[in-house]
């Protein structure tokens, strides 16, 4: 047998642009399996030379998937470039956003990318294995969960005036209060919101009882793990320090938002336009660690809303009190994330700031630089802006959730084609959609993720007209 090259192109249920190779040596067997992403956007490059406060409204459209994001990371970046702390009602309603957000995009997630798989099976007729596929096999279900995706976006709606790239949050505040009519719709619905996440979780539960043998070998492995933390060392999503514990779960570090350039780099390979990140102190690739909902829980010691917390201890007891290492937990961390959101917005909205309309800080103290950080869906986002004394930026950099899971999807995409992929073995359609599965439960967002910071590595092959190479150019990233 020859060695041959897989190709998947492209990964299918994700938010951007990737390609998957599988390298089989002669007995059939897999060499390496690389995950390549191939698109480049460059949004810090061209962001140079704007104003500021132009950040909560241009970087959103890095992404329609999870904008809010990147509009509260920007103006978490823009307060501290004034210098102007946003008043207790406004750091409400942006995490009220922030919650909306959460919600829509792990419903969505769960219930139409990740859900053909779990529900309908890998190996199901990849015709019908999509959303289609599942209002077919279970019209309530699906039903519910678009209801749910309307929910979170609904709460987007009414405070930044549009469901998709919201104008809200501004430097040292928001621009709109929220009104009592207002709040009383979104208490309405919070309820539903949250019996159709805890069915899911339900749906999910029942899924790890029947499929433990594929859980316990789809891309295990060690990693550090990084999210924000509550002084009090629970899950948090909007504000917090950085915490970075070990695979053991031991902590390295922690340490706030402005200060990770101290302790983050970012390695390049010549095979990917999006970069590598590591902690410094373990160099690469031992620093390498995985973010986002398994990568939160892992991190947080508790959860301060009880149905939430309640999960938590389950899911702690996985691996009785260390990190969870299995992939396909990434699901199953994603619904209880989900949990706290729909607790955190009775929270919020029984607060009686929440209808303040002491909603701006207009007493400015100009820095010229400043660091947003949020826990975007997908993990740990950070914005780092440096002004001029004029407000026209002059540097911008990104480092967004999935690239801090590059590694660790990497890793899993090799890991599942070794595990799955055997000599001799009839390669089928089911076996290589469990190496895209591997990357969809990191849910990556991929157009957020490339970004141009310093040179990119690049490889150009030149061929003749038979497609034999001929000539390599290669310019090294490092």
């Amino acid at each position: 047998m020859n060695r041959r090259k897989l190709t998947i192109e492209p990964v299918t249920r994700i938010e951007g642009h990737a390609k998957v190779t599988i390298h089989l040596d002669e007995a059939g067997n897999v060499e390496q399996a690389y995950f390549h992403v191939n698109e480049f956007r460059g949004f810090e490059k061209f962001c140079e030379g704007r104003m500021y406060f132009e950040m909560p409204s241009i970087t959103p459209r890095i992404c329609g998937i999870c904008p809010v994001s990147h509009h509260l990371a920007a103006a978490k970046a823009c307060d501290q470039v004034v210098g102007a702390p946003p008043p207790r009602p406004a750091h409400l309603l942006r995490d009220l956003m922030h919650m909306g957000q959460v919600i829509q995009s792990h419903g969505m997630h769960f219930f139409e990318l990740a859900g053909p798989d779990l529900l309908l099976g890998f190996d199901a007729d990849p015709a019908g294995r999509n959303v289609v596929g599942l209002i077919q096999a279970n019209p309530e279900l699906a039903v519910k969960a678009v209801r749910l995706r309307k929910f979170g976006q609904e709460i987007i709606r009414i405070l930044g005036g549009r469901k998709v790239h919201p104008n809200f949050a501004v430097p040292g505040g928001v621009n709109k209060a929220l009104k009592q009519t207002e709040r009383d719709t979104i208490l309405a619905d919070v309820d539903q919101a949250l019996e159709t996440i805890q069915l899911g979780l339900s749906v999910m539960k029942d899924w790890i009882e029947k499929n433990q043998e594929d859980i316990q070998k789809f891309a295990v492995f060690q990693s550090g793990y990084f999210s924000l933390v509550t002084p009090e060392g629970g899950l948090e999503l909007y504000d917090g320090d950085c915490r970075l514990i070990d695979a053991n779960g031991n902590r390295l570090e922690q340490f706030g938002g402005r200060h990770y350039l101290d302790h983050i780099a970012e390695h390049v390979e010549d095979w990917s336009y999006l970069k590598f990140p590591y902690y410094k102190k373990m160099g690469w690739p031992h620093g390498t660690y995985r973010v986002g909902p398994l990568g939160r829980l892992n991190v947080a010691d508790k959860i301060d809303t009880p149905l939430a917390n309640q999960e938590l201890k389950a899911f702690k007891a996985l691996n009785a009190g260390k990190p969870v290492e299995n992939t396909l937990y990434f699901h199953y961390a994603r619904l209880i994330e989900a949990i706290f959101a729909a607790e955190r917005v009775k929270v919020l909205l029984d607060d009686p700031d929440i209808l303040s309309t002491e909603i701006l800080n207009t007493r400015h103290a100009y820095t010229g630089e400043g660091v947003g950080v949020i826990e975007a869906p997908r993990g740990t986002l950070f914005h780092h802006y440096w002004a001029n004394p004029n407000g026209q930026l002059e540097r911008v950099n990104l480092i967004v959730a999935t690239g801090h899971n590059n590694w660790a999807m990497s890793k899993a995409v090799d890991s599942v084609a070794k595990t799955y992929i055997a000599g001799g073995q009839e390669v089928t359609e089911g076996l290589l959609n469990r190496v895209e599965a591997a990357i969809r439960a990191h849910d990556p967002c991929l157009s957020c993720s490339t970004h141009a910071l310093g040179q990119m590595p690049i490889v150009v092959d030149v061929c003749d007209w038979q497609g034999t190479p001929i000539k390599r150019l290669k310019r090294d990233g490092r």
